[in-house]
């Protein structure tokens, strides 16, 4: 069985509003705003796993921290760069691995002498 795609458009907003438990109005002014970015198929919009985990998480800053939108776009910007330098590092890390493996293994054909 393949793995869901979270970032697949498959909700409209009807659906999305229920989920998030926020207006539609207050979902498009979301849009507007730039906070959350739907797909479009003929006039439809269609939001993702991804686009309801990010309003969910809109709606707790708001209304659980008070935080307004400005700062809730900042913060945003912030957790999605992390996430990206999140990766960076693994990626990283895992060349570190590998670069250190082959040292080793030259080390150990050259009688633990770096060539």
């Amino acid at each position: 069985m393949a793995a869901h795609d979270r970032t697949e458009p498959v909700y409209m907003i009807g659906v999305v509003a229920e989920l998030t438990h926020m207006h539609a109005q207050t979902i498009r002014l979301y849009e507007r705003l730039g906070l959350v970015t739907p797909q479009r198929r003929n006039k439809n919009r269609l939001y993702s796993e991804t686009d309801v985990e990010r309003l969910r998480r809109i709606r707790r800053l708001t209304q659980e921290m008070g935080v307004n939108l400005a700062g809730v776009q900042v913060i945003l910007d912030l957790l999605e760069r992390l996430e990206q330098l999140q990766v960076e590092r693994d990626s990283l890390h895992q060349r570190s691995q590998f670069i250190e493996d082959r040292i080793r293994e030259l080390m150990a054909q050259n009688g633990g002498q770096f060539p």
